[in-house]
């Protein structure tokens, strides 16, 4: 029989058989689908390929290929999943509506029932719920049974591609209008290139929402928990205190008013105190509101209430204020009246804190500010009187007569700063006269005397009386007055528009300066000693200032002779000890000590500068050569010639010859500086105030920079060699002057001035 070909005639049927279904493929095991591992033909009959006689020791079913032609380079091939196994238990949902007509009922003509349209993507089915209503009256769930829905009489059924939001689908010839679906059918149907139009809204069932307005709830008052007994002990005598403004500006007559706002927590009631101040103008009431549980709304009662006789009760009063709606910067309503608290105490602040958990702000400031007052408008003076005088008509409504300086009058009574002065003159005959500015210390008036010219028709006299001169362009409410600070020689001064001259002083304003130099500056001071040298006038105090230099001298000359180290040069060779006997262990060691320092002195230490650009370090083409020392001590009857130095002898770096520069300066210009050499003093040629400095009358003193070389190495070696020198002789003062800062004398960098032999 096998091999027959298969053609009509050569098959044949088994008559036994009368079963012909297909074995199913899944079994349902605790709501689980799990592949069978055998199957059957159908009827039940066993396959040939799972029978012992189809087994061969070389099937082909045993067999893995891939040991024998390895394995395969293209991509395994997709796991096939049956379209009812990949949507199983996925459904598209619909949120839709149907209105359904009623008639004879006068309360509703239709009825709008809201449904559920559930699409199955595993067999493209669809049923129809409705969620139940409740007290409806209707019997409400499954409407359409799940199933294929015909679309049309063609022999189509509604597919998924056919639903939409805000569309209407026919099932069993009932309208079902779309009006939204949920977050998985709006991402599946993305997925499939399908986009859902935007949500409707559900219409409202005229007839339920009718019930609804009809059907009032029934609200049930319980009896408070609050035991008022515990309350009454743990509270009792504990206040909440918090400070209130009331601002009533907006009325007229109204004001800023203060008061305290008192919470009992015994039993949640609230009284008001006003804060009363002295000679504020109020009747002393002293509570605006007595001890009383505070409503929040107290005008919330219906317009039927007989409040002309009736008071509000807990059955009126919806709410009433409780402690956590008394917090700093919050108003409150105290029967109509907006109180603004802007403060609490200490004991209010800390039961927030722990009892509710809330923070009280601080305090606000609510003081008012005071405007500035206007600025004082002075009127201009009327030329009547004084300045000062007319000022305290403007102050006071009874004038007082100006305060004056005592103390000012009393220690410079009859004191007076005289002057010289010519007229700034305009005619020729006026060239001739002089006048004597009088300037009094006790009241700062300036007075001007005329003396009489003989034989040239000037009689002389006064020429101003006492009075304060007003500087030109002043302020004419606040005027500067003319001071000793502004005289001085070459100054010019305007009496009322007439320009005088000051060509001279007497010697007591120079006297008054030195007692007072703080007062004047010093150009003004300088100024008048040079007029009084020039005049002859200071002889005295030149021989004075002779006298102190020449004993400053002899005691220097005693001092020197005493044999005593007074410089600081021989405090420096007795430190060194220079001059003392000759020891060859000790000679050497100083010797090394020396090599030691001055190497370590004479290199160059320089840091590696930044952006990677490093120091130069390079060998002097020059090396220094010490001599071969056989003593480092220096005596005073030593000549040169006669001992090895090793002095140090070497290329100077800049600080080194500026060191060296300035001390050659400060030894050849020593006995200047010390005063060991006597200055002559001579009468200098007579010379204005602003006279030319000239070479002939004066001696500069010159100190130009020094001239440092440029430096081509920066590192030294130091060796020792027979050469002899006279280092004691030479350099003397360099051996100690170089260790230590130098004042040179005070000598500067400066520029050309007159330097008088006099001074």
């Amino acid at each position: 029989m096998a091999g027959i070909p298969k053609l009509p005639g050569f098959t044949f049927s088994d008559p036994t058989q009368s079963r012909f279904h297909v074995s199913h493929t899944f079994d349902i095991i605790n709501g689980y689908k799990l592949p069978k591992t055998n199957y059957f033909a159908p009827g039940g009959r066993e396959l040939d390929s799972n029978s012992v006689k189809c087994f061969q020791k070389s099937d082909v079913a045993m067999f893995d290929p891939s040991l024998t032609y390895g394995r395969t380079k293209t991509e395994a091939l997709p796991q096939f999943i049956p379209h009812y196994v990949l949507y199983s238990q996925k459904c598209l949902t619909f949120q839709a509506f149907f209105k359904q007509g009623v008639v004879e009922s006068p309360n509703e003509f239709y009825r709008v029932r809201k449904v559920n349209i559930i699409y199955f993507l595993e067999d493209d089915t669809i049923t129809v719920m409705e969620p139940r209503t409740k007290n409806s009256g209707i019997d409400q769930g499954r409407l359409v049974r799940r199933g294929r829905i015909p679309k049309n009489q063609r022999g189509e059924f509604w597919h998924w591609k056919d639903l939409n939001v805000g569309k209407d689908l026919v099932f069993n010839g009932v309208v079902y209008h779309t009006v939204d679906c949920d977050k998985f059918t709006r991402e599946y149907m993305a997925s499939q290139g399908l986009m859902m139009q935007d949500a409707e809204e559900m219409p409202v069932d005229p007839y339920t929402f009718n019930r609804e307005l009809s059907v009032r709830t029934n609200v049930t008052k319980s009896k408070s928990s609050d035991d008022k007994l515990r309350r009454f002990l743990e509270y009792d005598g504990k206040v909440l205190k918090f400070k209130a403004v009331w601002d009533d500006r907006e009325n007229e007559y109204g004001e800023l008013m203060k008061y305290e706002i008192l919470y009992f927590l015994a039993d949640d009631t609230v009284s008001v105190k006003e804060v009363h101040e002295k000679n504020d103008g109020r009747d002393p009431y002293p509570v605006l509101l007595r001890k009383m549980k505070l409503p929040k709304r107290y005008n919330d009662t219906p317009s039927t209430y007989p409040a002309i006789y009736l008071e509000l009760s807990d059955a009126e009063v919806t709410e009433y204020y409780q402690p956590k709606d008394f917090q700093v910067g919050e108003t409150i309503f105290v029967l109509g009246r907006d109180m603004l608290l802007y403060d609490c105490d200490n004991f209010t602040k800390q039961y927030f804190k722990i009892a509710l958990g809330i923070e009280q702000k601080p305090a606000i400031d609510i003081s008012e500010r005071q405007e500035k007052p206007p600025v004082t408008q002075i009127p201009p003076h009327d030329g009547l009187g004084s300045l000062e005088d007319s000022l305290q008509n403007t102050l006071t409504f009874l004038p007082k007569p100006p305060r004056k300086d005592v103390m000012k009058q009393l220690l410079n009574a009859n004191k007076f700063l005289r002057y010289e002065m010519v007229m700034d003159t305009v005619h020729p005959e006026d060239t001739i006269r002089k006048f004597v500015l009088n300037y009094s210390l006790a009241d700062g008036t300036c007075k001007i005397m005329e003396p009489p010219i003989k034989n040239s028709g000037i009689l002389g006299g006064k020429y101003l009386q006492s009075t304060l001169l007003k500087k030109p362009g002043s302020d004419p409410l606040n005027p500067d007055y003319y001071s000793p600070v502004d005289f001085y020689i070459g100054a010019v001064i305007s009496v009322f528009n007439q320009r005088f001259t000051i060509v001279g002083a007497d010697l007591h304003v120079y006297r008054y300066m030195e007692s007072n130099p703080g007062k004047f500056p010093c150009e003004v001071i300088e100024n008048i000693r040079n007029y009084m040298f020039d005049k002859g006038y200071l002889k005295d105090d030149v021989e004075d200032q002779m006298k102190e230099n020449i004993e400053s001298e002899r005691q220097w000359d005693v001092d020197t002779s005493a044999g005593q180290p007074t410089s600081d040069l021989e405090k420096c060779y007795k430190e060194l000890k220079v001059g003392g006997g000759a020891d060859p262990e000790k000679e050497q060691a100083i010797k090394d000590e020396i090599r030691r320092q001055y190497e370590e002195s004479i290199v160059h230490k320089s840091s590696i500068q930044p952006y990677g650009v490093k120091s130069v370090s390079k060998e002097c083409p020059y090396p220094v050569v010490i001599g071969d020392v056989k003593s480092g001590e220096c005596k005073e009857d030593e000549q040169a010639g006669e001992y090895t130095s090793y002095t140090p002898k070497h290329i100077d770096t800049p600080e080194e010859t500026r060191a060296k520069y300035y001390a050659g300066i400060l030894k050849t210009q020593k006995g200047i500086c010390d005063g060991s050499i006597p200055i002559e003093c001579t009468d200098p040629p007579a010379r204005g105030a602003n006279a030319i400095c000239n070479e002939e009358n004066s001696r500069p003193i010159m100190v130009a920079k020094p001239d440092i070389p440029i430096q081509e190495c920066k590192v030294k070696s130091v060796t020792f060699a027979e050469e002899t020198g006279d280092r004691c002789n030479r350099d003397r003062n360099d051996l100690c002057d170089l260790k230590k800062e130098k004042t040179h004398c005070g000598c500067t960098d400066y520029q050309k001035d007159c330097v008088h032999s006099s001074k």
